[in-house]
């Protein structure tokens, strides 16, 4: 599967932004998928993720409250709405796509597939 990314800018702390991940192929529905973020000098970090059916979403405690995840698997897409920006949220976001289901779905060792990433600034 191919993953794009997409939705990142510039926004002032306390502002919102869409982040979209469209994949290729015709079993999106089969993988878990997930949002990680990497911020210079820093390790990719877990942020969010959400099961195959959508019917189950995880959050990082740095962003519970104001991120959600959702897919629309009809359009082969996934979804990171975040709300109330903060500075530190400031990094490249990238969303990962995995096929098994068996790992830890907050380690990014789990995902096989990832998209290019888009940065998101938030200016205080």
């Amino acid at each position: 599967v191919q993953l794009q990314a997409y939705g990142g800018g510039l926004v002032q702390a306390g502002g919102s932004l869409r982040l979209s991940c469209a994949a290729s192929g015709r079993t999106f529905s089969s993988y878990r998928m997930g949002w990680f973020r990497q911020a210079p000098g820093k390790e990719r970090e877990f942020v969010a993720a959400i099961s195959r059916s959508g019917s189950s979403t995880y959050f990082a405690d740095s962003v519970k409250g104001r991120f959600t995840v959702s897919r629309d698997n009809a359009k082969n897409t996934v979804y990171l709405q975040m709300n109330s920006l903060k500075p530190e949220d400031t990094a490249v976001y990238y969303c990962a796509a995995d096929p098994g289901a068996y790992g830890s779905i907050f380690s990014p060792r789990t995902y096989d597939y990832w998209g290019q990433g888009t940065q998101v600034t938030v200016s205080s």
